[in-house]
């Protein structure tokens, strides 16, 4: 058998074993097992446990990141098109997430582990923060704000987009009953973030003193 199926192998048996007891409880022998061949052989073609988990972790967040880019019609902003190609991109993002539940559980729970799987997952999201700040930047503007707005708020309102979809997957992906579709959640997320949006553009702030 070819190495690259055979280690595609073991990091889809290491990804069901991560997500399924988490790192440190998940076992090589259990892992090797579920791949079909011995543990010998898993050390030897990636190292150890923690070259294990990290080749899992960098093969899940570069699918995902793929998977958002190509549902952002490859994350450059596009005059008049920005909110749309964050709308694709979200359902890109929660179509993924459902799909590989086991993979985004790894990267979801995978900071708690310390480094270096923490900078990993560091690094995933500050690409997709990035992209999610240029398009909310260019719908901003599309939609009449000034670009002082832009520069100042929509950083933040970023992150905190980034947060919440976050959140919101491992929500939808929990539920066992009237599970979301992707497009669902999706939306829940929009009506969330780009009502409020809307009304920032407008002039509108929220003040704790009425």
């Amino acid at each position: 058998m070819p190495r690259e199926v055979r280690e595609r192998q073991m990091l889809d048996a290491a990804v069901a074993g991560f997500a399924r007891h988490g790192y440190q409880a998940a076992s090589m022998d259990d892992i090797a097992e579920e791949a079909g061949v011995s543990k010998p052989l898993v050390y030897l073609y990636l190292k150890s446990k923690e070259d294990l988990f990290t080749a899992c972790i960098r093969r899940e967040r570069a699918a995902l990141v793929a998977a958002v880019r190509g549902g952002a019609g490859g994350g450059e902003p596009q005059p008049a098109d920005a909110e749309q190609q964050l709308w694709r991109g979200l359902c890109a993002f929660f179509a993924h997430t459902a799909a590989r539940p086991d993979g985004w559980s790894v990267l979801h729970r995978a900071d708690t582990q310390g480094e270096p799987f923490a900078r990993e997952i560091a690094g995933m999201r500050a690409e997709i923060t990035e992209l999610v700040t240029l398009l909310l930047g260019r719908a901003a503007v599309d939609a009449g704000c000034d670009e002082k707005f832009a520069e100042r708020e929509v950083s933040g309102l970023a992150h905190a987009m980034v947060g919440a979809a976050e959140s919101l997957a491992v929500w939808a992906n929990s539920r066992t009953d009237a599970v979301p579709s992707p497009k669902e959640t999706a939306a829940t997320l929009m009506n969330f973030c780009w009502t409020g949006m809307g009304q920032m553009i407008k002039g509108a702030r929220w003040s704790p003193h009425r």
